[in-house]
């Protein structure tokens, strides 16, 4: 194997720390009276209402006797820290009620009775995703984070539906343009396609540390999706005109891995640090490509979960600020290596 090249590093973790690729909305003084509307207060609107439906089944599977009480209240605590996030910015007695969720609700996934709080949960979150087009970078970075957040509790109560996988985007057919990514948009593609390539590399290292059981048929897996992302984001690169960066000759570890348990640390350190990559590429694409960057933050943070890593309200999305961009929690959930 090549020694670690010293002008990268591996982990997602400990990727230098990134640019914000968003932009917070400017707001003028709420007192001026030539302040502007909140372009995102409808969408905002539309997720508090379908997060007090969440909050509803919640309340009624609580008050039944023979549920999972503790795990009921633990995601109901995450659901209301959801609603405060989704809420900024809107009028205190601006409380919208449930039915102003969607036009057009979506069914109870198979096998999920309605109107529990798995249904509601896949409920919402398919609505949150229904909305990331309507949406600001900073809020539809949110909404991604939220969504998958409440299809990893949907799942912790037993919804036995598979989530709906948005491939990444193709190459657009020659007769009809790519939509266009911008400056910050194609930043974050390169970003997200960097944090890949490290992906894989590190995917590499823990799948021979594990022994032939099912965690690395795990692995093995997760190193095929890696690198099906990382081929789809050259392709889109490519597609909208941008060199995709190749990847280097060698990772740098962020600790040795050196048997199973720590190769399984390392893939969830991988994976937590994708969340954040993925969560600031669907506030720095244009709404064509966000389902994609959506979809790619769903699936790390359920790797995340299934290799051990701490549940997280917000996946990618620092807690104390889930409707800032700031520098991606990849770069702050580890110490930084020197190059």
């Amino acid at each position: 194997m090549q020694p670690p090249s010293r002008r990268t590093l591996l982990a997602l973790g400990l990727l230098t720390s990134l640019t914000a690729l968003t932009a917070c909305t400017g707001t003028d003084d709420p007192s001026s009276p030539a302040a502007t509307p909140d372009p995102d207060a409808p969408v905002r609107r539309r997720a508090v209402a379908a997060t007090d439906a969440v909050l509803a089944a919640y309340d009624t599977a609580l008050a039944a006797p023979g549920q999972q009480a503790a795990l009921l209240q633990q995601l109901r605590a995450e659901t209301i820290r959801h609603r405060a996030a989704l809420a900024e910015g809107l009028p205190a007695a601006a409380s919208p009620t449930a039915t102003t969720a969607s036009a057009s609700p979506t069914a109870a996934p198979p096998g999920t009775p309605a109107g529990t709080p798995a249904a509601e949960e896949r409920r919402a979150a398919q609505a949150h995703l229904a909305d990331l087009a309507a949406a600001t970078g900073p809020l539809a970075r949110l909404l991604a984070s939220v969504a998958a957040s409440r299809l990893l509790h949907a799942a912790a109560l037993g919804d036995t539906a598979p989530a709906a996988s948005t491939p990444v985007a193709t190459p657009a057919p020659s007769t009809t343009p790519a939509a266009p990514a911008g400056t910050a948009g194609l930043a974050a593609l390169q970003s997200a396609l960097g944090a890949e390539h490290a992906a894989v590399y590190g995917y590499g290292i823990v799948g021979a540390r594990l022994p032939e059981d099912q965690q690395r048929a795990d692995a093995r897996t997760a190193l095929a999706a890696h690198e099906a992302r990382r081929d789809s984001w050259q392709r889109l690169l490519t597609t909208l005109g941008s060199a995709p960066t190749p990847a280097a000759g060698g990772y740098r570890l962020p600790f040795p891995v050196q048997d199973a348990a720590t190769a399984a640390q390392l893939a969830a350190h991988l994976e937590t640090g994708l969340t954040g990559v993925y969560a600031d590429l669907v506030g720095a694409l244009p709404a064509a490509h966000r389902p994609a960057a959506a979809a790619a933050l769903h699936e790390a943070a359920v790797r995340a979960r299934r290799w051990g890593a701490p549940a997280t309200p917000f996946p990618g999305i620092p807690d104390a600020a889930p409707t800032t961009s700031p520098a991606s929690p990849a770069a702050s959930s580890a110490a930084a290596a020197t190059p």
